[in-house]
């Protein structure tokens, strides 16, 4: 009777098993049919990058996402209207949501280096807006620090900065980056299971992300983790690459940097109590004040209704804070050098 009820056992692990299988092979299946990639994909040597450009006009705005999953969805509730003002657009990095993965290092400097050869090949010229939200900030910086002369203003979306990890560590603080790398690892380990599907799809869905962009963004979360594992595991190295290089000139700059009190679940998952939260957010807002002073034509707004992804939850501050980059960069290309 116990050989019999361990081989039920057995019997019942690869059944679970093969249905989870089957399970994610129909749920890549169904994401590359029902939800085809926005934009292009542009070839850079043997990779396929997605890239979206609507609009017209300049400078182009190129928007980078953080540290997730959604791409260039990340600016789905902002990226209509700024391409009303000029040419706007937004891409997908390596791995993440429709791009092909890379292989190697994924690197401030190796993102940087897609994101020109993209740009380049699908024939989008300079001067560009960059716009970077949370890790997307020092991505940007690192783009600035080797394509300078492409750059002609940058827009600071609640960014990270090169010195936060340090900063908050000597105080005792954690970032959360082990745990969240973690979690990714096994995500990702796990792929193939369909359990990191089953997962995502009861995430609660982004605020002013419409809902078939919330399918897309959860059909190709699962296989999304293997890129966005890659880009913690270099987090440190991209911190420091941004780091090196702290001075925008005179290009006109934007910060904007989220206030919101942080909720229990946050707490919880940087391990603060709510004292130590208030003073996390008294650290944040002074770094947010410093990249501001890489600039000597800088902006620096506080947004006291909005956690982390401004660009979800209150579009219409990042819309205003690109638009007035843009009519900066315009104003200083009328004046003769």
């Amino acid at each position: 009777m116990k050989k019999c009820g361990g081989e039920v056992i057995v019997s019942l692990i690869l059944f679970v098993a093969i249905a989870g299988v089957v399970y994610e092979m129909i749920g890549r299946s169904r994401a590359a049919h029902e939800f085809p990639p926005h934009g292009k994909m542009v070839d850079i040597g043997g990779r396929r990058i997605q890239l979206d450009c609507r609009g017209a006009g300049t400078p182009t705005v190129i928007f980078e996402s953080g540290f997730d999953w959604n791409g260039s969805l990340s600016w789905s509730a902002v990226h209509d209207e700024i391409a009303k003002t000029t040419r706007a657009c937004a891409y997908s990095r390596a791995g993440i949501m429709w791009s092909d993965p890379k292989d190697g290092t994924q690197s401030g400097k190796t993102i940087a280096e897609d994101l020109h050869a993209v740009l380049a090949t699908a024939g989008e010229s300079p001067p560009f807006v960059l716009v970077g939200h949370s890790l997307g900030g020092p991505y940007i910086m690192t783009y600035t620090k080797y394509f300078g002369s492409d750059v002609d203003g940058l827009v600071f979306v609640d960014a990270a900065h090169p010195d936060q990890n340090q900063r908050f560590n000597a105080i005792g603080m954690l970032t959360g980056s082990k745990v969240m790398e973690s979690s990714i690892r096994i995500g990702a380990a796990l792929n193939w299971t369909g359990g990191s599907r089953l997962v995502v799809a009861s995430y609660k869905k982004d605020p002013n992300l419409s809902d078939i962009d919330d399918q897309a963004v959860k059909s190709y979360a699962p296989t999304s983790l293997g890129a966005m594992l890659k880009e913690i595991e270099a987090s440190e190295q991209t911190l420091a690459e941004a780091g090196s290089f702290r001075q925008l000139g005179s290009r006109p700059v934007y910060v904007l940097t989220a206030m919101k009190p942080l909720s229990e679940e946050a707490l919880t998952q940087l391990g603060l109590t709510p004292d130590q939260g208030r003073q996390f957010q008294a650290i944040w807002r002074g770094m947010q004040d410093e990249e501001a002073s890489w600039s000597s034509q800088s902006q620096h707004q506080l947004v006291p209704d909005s956690g982390h992804s401004i660009q979800f939850d209150r579009p219409d501050i990042v819309i205003a804070a690109v638009r007035s980059v843009i009519e900066k960069v315009r104003a200083n290309q009328d004046v003769p050098h």
